[in-house]
């Protein structure tokens, strides 16, 4: 499933560290944080991983997304791996490329099972040309360039990529997410749910339909989800 999550960040977020960002010295080669495949067809720039900005403003973006009732329903948060932050400009691009099904964490936190991938966009579409997010399923490609602010959520083992950017720069945000219900059929299924209760409750008010389907819905959870 993927999900398009508009106003993650609010424009003044957004500003304040694009600000940030733009005088940031702890930019390294993006190849660091991946393997050898990876380091294969990665050509970007990177926020230095656990410096201290990299987690400040990630503690702004993961703060966001958690508030965020749609990215909360879609995804079902277990673990949320902290946030990197990256940019990609003069004909930089990742390639085609699956995440990693593990992710270590700092501090001697227990792993991430990387089950979604979220990118949260810092650049306006119309400040760089290119920098397309390409997501290829079962159902084909899906291409994906969105409002500063807004966010992708996508499931992780998913083959993707981003194209190279050919003017001007793409800064993004991106991050792993554990989900308690790792199945992405069963949480799409659950999400489906809950957002038609959402519409039913909104038109109709409360009453023994919504209560029966929202029993069904967290009974569903209860068998599915692992925590």
């Amino acid at each position: 499933m993927m999900l398009h999550i508009p106003g993650v960040l609010t424009p003044e977020q957004v500003s304040a560290i694009r600000a940030r960002l733009d005088r940031a010295p702890e930019w390294i080669d993006g190849r660091e944080s991946v393997g050898a495949q990876g380091a294969q067809v990665k050509r970007n720039r990177q926020l230095g991983e656990g410096t201290p900005l990299a987690l400040e403003l990630g503690q702004i973006v993961s703060g966001a997304l958690m508030a965020n009732p749609l990215f909360f329903a879609a995804v079902l948060p277990l673990r949320v791996l902290a946030p990197y932050f990256n940019a990609y400009a003069g004909g930089e691009h990742y390639g085609l490329h699956v995440d990693g099904a593990i992710r270590a964490q700092r501090g001697g936190l227990p792993a991430v099972r990387a089950d979604v991938s979220t990118t949260v966009f810092l650049s306006e579409p119309d400040d760089y040309e290119g920098g397309e997010l390409e997501v290829v399923d079962l159902y084909g490609t899906h291409e994906v360039k969105l409002a500063a602010g807004d966010a992708i959520v996508y499931p992780s083992g998913s083959v993707h990529q981003v194209r190279p950017v050919t003017r001007g720069e793409r800064v993004a945000s991106f991050l792993w997410t554990q989900s308690m219900v790792r199945d992405d059929a069963r949480r799409a299924m659950l999400f489906d749910l809950d957002t038609h209760i959402q519409a039913l409750r909104s038109d109709h008010g409360e009453s023994s339909t919504t209560v029966g389907l929202t029993a069904h819905y967290h009974n569903l959870l209860r068998m599915w989800a692992e925590v």
